[in-house]
């Protein structure tokens, strides 16, 4: 038997005692390793709670390379896959990484050789949630996560809208590009933040216990991040962990549901589904063309409640499938914090898309053009695909270790016929042409060999132009990242639109919205 006394007992890390913005953060050594919007928020933080900051990046924009000395910090610039002298002879007691920063980084390496713990803003963010509480009850904000492959985004807005009509206190903020650290610094205070969170950030994320958490989906994405879809699942699934009340799944995604039911949660958290088709008890879905809630009332067997009806969200918009399916999550998400219908009806009378999401540019000749450069997957690019009835398809970029091989052969193979013609563009053309040439070789098919960002979009256009018909929608859904030919999603988008407007300049347009398919409960 082992002499109990002569065991050594570990000394507790003083990163454990440090959950609180209130707690003694000050000389704790910290290197941040990025200089974007994430990683600025982040050492400007901890340097108002008087930690000794080092941020290490590969480039910084001067506007954050110059404030990083007037806030206290130290900057070193080190190019990628060097671990710094100056980082080090620092030591650091605790690395906090920006996002992009990959498991297999030379400096998320040397740190876990050593021992040292990393986090992301979202981990340090949870801890310091207490800097602002509300006056009477001395809370800090309650948090809604928002995570998934595709939806994101849209998901968050129409919930913090819904919640804001319900007269709360509210923010949008996390992966949204509002740094969280940036929202709970807030003098004036918050209710709730609506939290975005994406798989890079949950990654990192540890003692986060949401009030409500959403997954909207799971498909293939940022492979090439996480190394497999079951780690990038696997980073998807700590958003229910330790959720309070809510857990909120797609019953049309079996392996959200599959996430909530191995969750650990909090005692009695709720598991509330949502989906295109019918709802059962405790879900939201679709009713003969009206949204209803069947989750948050008393007689949920028996009654619901309509929310909205599908074709008023086609008059705001919104009828395509994937968004009703955003609408249906947020209401969910809303309804569990207290949101009544009446808000949430007043909030999508209001709601509008973000710019680049299923965004009609002009219908001209019979031609519709859209704009849905914020489809970067595959995942995204079928759900714009099922959303209209004839296409000519605008599709490509950098895939990110994604196989579009599915996406094509759902698409134009068999009885995908929603697809007239394809251009492809982007640096990652080749997988893109062969997956449709094997799928559909009698497809139309246009390649844009252009590399100059000034010229591709004005080429894909009049492709796309020459093979469209009266009646097509030409849809630009890439299913593919944009910085190989564009500066982001948005410059993609932008391009695109203005090439369009361009080239149609002569026709006579109007703004009538294309149809989206129907909703039919599968």
């Amino acid at each position: 038997m082992t002499d109990a006394a002569a065991t050594p007992i570990p000394e507790p890390s003083r990163l454990d005692g440090l959950t609180s913005w209130h707690s003694d953060w000050a000389g704790l050594r910290v290197a941040v390793l990025g200089l974007g919007i994430t990683g600025f928020s982040v050492a400007d933080t901890l340097t108002e709670l008087g930690a000794s900051v080092l941020v290490v990046a590969a480039k910084a924009a001067k506007q954050y390379a110059d404030l990083i000395p007037v806030i206290g910090a130290e900057l070193v610039l080190a190019p990628g896959g060097e671990v710094p002298a100056e980082l080090q002879d620092f030591d650091p007691e605790l690395v906090v990484a920006s996002p992009g920063y990959h498991p297999d980084d030379a400096l998320l390496v040397w740190a876990g050789d050593r021992g040292t713990a990393v986090w992301g803003d979202v981990e340090l963010a949870w801890r310091l949630r207490d800097k602002v509480v509300d006056a009477q009850t001395g809370k800090p904000a309650d948090w809604i996560a928002v995570t998934g492959t595709n939806g994101k985004t849209t998901t968050v807005q129409l919930t913090a809208s819904m919640l804001l009509a319900a007269g709360h206190r509210v923010a949008p903020c996390g992966n949204i590009g509002i740094p969280v650290l940036d929202a709970i610094r807030d003098p004036q205070g918050f209710d709730v933040l609506v939290v975005e969170l994406s798989s890079y950030q949950l990654h990192s994320t540890s003692s986060m216990s949401p009030y409500a958490s959403v997954v909207l989906n799971l498909a293939e994405d940022h492979l090439d991040w996480h190394g497999s879809f079951e780690a990038y699942v696997a980073a998807k699934a700590r958003v229910y962990t330790n959720t309070q009340i809510a857990c909120v799944y797609n019953r049309d995604d079996l392996r959200t549901m599959t996430l909530v039911e191995d969750a650990d949660v909090i005692e009695g958290a709720r598991a509330i589904g949502f989906g295109l088709g019918v709802p059962g008890p405790s879900d939201f879905g679709v009713v003969d063309g009206i949204l209803c809630d069947r989750a948050f009332l008393d007689d949920r067997r028996d009654a619901a409640l309509e929310i909205a009806t599908v074709d008023e969200l086609r008059m705001r918009g919104l009828g395509a499938p994937h968004t009703v399916a955003d609408v249906l999550a947020a209401s969910a998400l809303a309804r569990s914090y207290g949101a009544s219908i009446e808000a949430i009806r007043a909030a999508l009378a209001q709601f509008t898309l973000d710019r680049h999401r299923i965004e009609h540019v002009v219908t001209a000749g019979g031609v519709t053009w859209v704009d849905d450069s914020k489809a970067t997957n595959p995942h995204a690019a079928a759900a714009s695909l099922r959303a209209y009835p004839s296409i000519v398809w605008v599709v490509g970029g950098l895939l990110k270790g994604v196989d579009i091989d599915p996406l094509v052969e759902a698409s134009v193979g068999g009885d995908g016929g929603r697809v007239r013609a394809v251009v492809v563009i982007g640096a990652d053309r080749s997988e893109v042409v062969a997956s449709l040439r094997r799928h559909a070789p009698g497809l139309p098919l246009f390649e844009v060999e252009h590399d100059e960002t000034s010229d591709v979009m004005t080429r894909a256009v009049a492709l796309a132009a020459a093979a469209a018909e009266p009646g097509d929608v030409v849809l630009l859904a890439p299913a593919a990242a944009s910085m190989d030919q564009f500066a982001d999603y948005a410059d993609r988008g932008t391009r695109f639109a203005e090439a369009v407007r361009k080239h149609v300049g002569g026709i006579d347009g109007d703004d009538t919205l294309p149809n989206p398919s129907e909703i039919r409960p599968e």
